[in-house]
């Protein structure tokens, strides 16, 4: 088989490779995390977003209070106890009912992680009041995890738009002030080492006097890139044992996103965080039904999770 054959050909079998090697599947473990897509909406557009979130893009559209509560509803009803309920977007402070879905969560006893680009949505004053609000009642079970791709802002604007780093930078620091619990997302993008990146934040946020940890790797997430037009092996089975590599790690092992398509009457279920447009990643409308296996039948799955060795939650770093 030709190489340019057998490149078309990856990643379109569930369950052989191109070269006709059993895929790797990731077990489902237990759920550790669940994610809400609040929407695709956002209030910027960013070079390289993997959701294509924009100030246009609604494929996903906001999510609901009765959206929400049914998927808590059935994580009580499965006994699943307490998780990290993860909230992403799109821009998250976009959704109007994203502050009263933040508290539906915590009142489950829940812990939130927010994933937010803390700009103008997050720092309109209504909604910086109900923020303090559930800060005084729930303290460290929320933890806000800011967008920011470089610690200069050449870097950071060439990505997000002209004086984006300085918006985030306002946003981080009104945060800080206000004592919530705090992580930061950047990208490994740049030419430079993962020493001297962690270095530059540190700097910054010293400056700043924003306490995060640059040496945690949960509090300053630096993510790998996914490539569209990259060419990535495929995972198979042999791969965990080449690789040193346990399927527990892969998130899909653990975690699972709930979203709300355009023009649909309900919510699905998906796999993966990074993948909400594909629809063979869609497993069930209902919590119960997708706590099951996941092919790895995409390249990110190898350039992201496997050989990325990336997550998103707060036990193994986060998504941006």
């Amino acid at each position: 088989m030709s190489s340019s054959l057998q490149t078309s050909l990856k990643f379109q079998d569930p369950h052989v490779t191109a070269n006709g090697k059993p895929r790797a599947v990731v077990p489902f473990d237990r759920l550790k995390t669940l994610w809400f897509n609040t929407g695709t909406l956002c209030n910027i557009e960013c070079v390289n977003c993997y959701i294509l979130s924009s100030p246009v893009n609604d494929a996903l559209v906001y999510l609901t209070e009765a959206d929400v509560t049914a998927h808590l509803d059935e994580i009580d009803a499965l006994g699943l106890h307490l998780l990290e309920i993860g909230f992403t977007g799109g821009e998250p402070y976009m959704n109007p009912a994203m502050n009263r879905l933040t508290e539906l969560a915590l009142l489950r006893g829940h812990r939130v992680l927010i994933l937010t680009n803390a700009m103008k949505p997050m720092m309109r004053p209504h909604v910086q009041a109900d923020l303090l609000a559930l800060q005084d009642r729930f303290g460290d079970r929320i933890e806000i995890r800011v967008s920011l791709d470089h610690y200069t802002a050449r870097r950071h604007d060439a990505e997000r738009g002209l004086d984006g780093f300085k918006a985030t930078l306002e946003g981080l620091s009104w945060l800080a002030r206000n004592g919530f619990t705090l992580s930061v997302a950047g990208r490994s993008i740049w030419d430079e080492s993962d020493v001297e990146t962690r270095a530059g934040f540190a700097a910054l946020f010293d400056s700043l006097e924003v306490n995060i940890p640059c040496e945690d790797p949960a509090r300053l997430v630096i993510f790998p890139e996914m490539d569209e037009t990259g060419d990535p092996p495929e995972i198979t089975t042999a791969c965990w044992n080449i690789l040193d590599k346990n399927p527990k790690e892969i998130m899909c092992s653990h975690s699972r996103m709930v979203v709300k398509r355009r023009g649909a009457d309900r919510t699905a279920v998906i796999a993966c965080t990074l993948l909400p447009y594909e629809t063979e990643f869609e497993l069930s409308s209902t919590l119960e039904d997708s706590l099951r296996p996941v092919s790895l039948n995409h390249k990110y799955c190898a350039q992201f999770c496997v050989l990325g060795g990336a997550s998103c939650s707060v036990e193994h770093g986060g998504c941006a």
